[in-house]
């Protein structure tokens, strides 16, 4: 995608980007998913937290090898042809839009603080998440500046609120709260497993500096630099406030808040600290979905210029923004919410995460054998040290993302290969007609 050097990302503002797409509903909203499993959530979330990091740096390492955009598809592509390319790609544009929808439900959940009729109907609520899709949709198809600044902003209004939740959480924490660790009847083991799986939605993003790699400055440096700083910011945010709000919150209350960081709040600062830190996760919400907006069109646009996709998902509208692919992705992501809109707001989010994860994950595990792929090409111009290295890395983060994919559940597996299986006719037809 044509961008001037001077309007591209640069390393902080690249790290803002990453960071600002993750930091959304996960931290907001997961301590209510999470909270049926109690305290030993949080070891899901380190283990999470490692996957990620090994992960970021899979994707750092063939992001040196290939500053193009696309992301995973590309590696896959260059490193095992086009079928599989596309089936990643097919695969991690269903991601993008399950995560938006599920970013979209967590807003509403905290819309209702200030609006409780958006939460008393599933249906309302599928509405009023609709609403907030399109009005981004609009805002990144009116341009890449608009979008730009609109993510600057909700980045550095989003964490204010969760620090005071953090802060409150050190002053009245109850360690009672995580008594049983497990609350799951299942092994330990099955739990960090399930929570791990759920926690590393909230990581969905890690890849997005790699996605638009062209968008950034120096990209052979500084993709790697930022999805790095990234994943860590966003660790650290997510750990802290978790542990904040679950040692405020007992489990029983947690597991039935669809706004667990603002009643969190409310139960230390009053209504005012409920309702600021509710405004904070709307502000968060917004912002993490419009970064997904954003990256989402570029994985179709990217299809597009190597064939593998319509041809007008490859062209840019005359403000410089992919409109074709940003309606196309708007009106999927509207189907998907109207045939599951009538689960209750948390079991639709974590339902959504479930599958947004596994869609996510295909996609990692692909890129990592591409990197496996591409070590045994280019092993020759490489010392030994380092193919061991690299190599010891790449399948770490594969048998992690295996790991990860067992986790999310059956019937998330099931209906994410099915989603994923739909793109080999999609893939035939575009190879047919083009």
């Amino acid at each position: 995608m044509s961008t001037t050097e001077k309007s591209k990302l640069g390393l902080w503002t690249g790290t803002a980007m990453v960071a600002g797409t993750m930091i959304g509903s996960g931290v907001f909203l997961l301590p209510a998913s999470l909270a049926a499993f109690g305290g030993i959530s949080l070891l899901g979330w380190i283990v999470s937290t490692g996957g990620a990091v090994l992960i970021a740096l899979m994707l750092s390492r063939l992001s040196r090898q290939i500053p193009r955009t696309g992301g995973p598809y590309v590696y896959t592509h260059s490193a095992m042809g086009e079928v599989l390319g596309f089936m990643v790609g097919w695969g991690y544009w269903a991601a993008i839009l399950t995560g938006g929808a599920a970013i979209s439900v967590a807003c509403i959940g905290y819309l209702g603080t200030f609006f409780p009729i958006l939460t008393s109907q599933p249906w309302i609520s599928a509405i009023a998440a609709l609403v907030i899709i399109w009005g981004l949709v609009i805002v990144n198809i009116a341009g890449v500046r608009e979008s730009g600044a609109l993510q600057l902003i909700t980045l550095i209004l989003k964490l204010l609120p969760i620090i005071m939740v953090i802060v409150a959480g050190c002053l009245y924490f109850e360690v009672a709260h995580f008594q049983p660790f497990n609350l799951s009847e299942g092994s330990t083991f099955s739990a960090i497993t399930a929570t791990g799986a759920m926690a590393f939605w909230a990581f969905a993003g890690l890849e997005s500096a790699s996605v638009v790699a062209e968008d950034i400055k120096d990209p052979e440096r500084n993709v790697s630099k930022v999805t790095i700083y990234g994943v860590l910011l966003a660790a650290l945010v997510y750990i802290l406030g978790t542990t904040a709000v679950m040692g405020i919150l007992s489990p029983e209350v947690l597991q039935d808040s669809n706004a667990p960081f603002a009643e969190a709040a409310s139960r230390q600062f009053g209504s005012v600290g409920g309702s600021v830190v509710a405004l904070g996760a709307i502000i968060s919400c917004i912002g993490a979905l419009n970064g997904l907006i954003f990256v989402q069109a570029r994985m179709p646009f990217a299809m597009a210029r190597d064939g593998l996709f319509p041809t007008r998902f490859g062209k840019l509208s005359k403000r410089g923004t992919p409109a074709v692919a940003l309606i196309a992705s708007g009106i999927i992501t509207t189907i998907f919410m109207a045939l599951n809109y009538s689960k209750s707001l948390v079991d639709l989010f974590t339902y959504i995460i479930l599958l947004s994860t596994l869609s996510m994950l295909l996609p990692y595990a692909f890129s990592s054998v591409a990197e496996l792929v591409l070590l045994a090409k280019n092993k020759g111009q490489m010392d030994k040290k380092q193919v061991t290295r690299n190599l010891i890395l790449a399948l770490a983060a594969f048998f992690y993302a295996f790991w990860m994919i067992f986790g999310v559940g059956q019937e998330s597996v099931y209906w994410g290969l099915l989603l994923l299986l739909s793109g080999l006719p999609v893939y035939v037809y575009f190879k047919w007609t083009n």
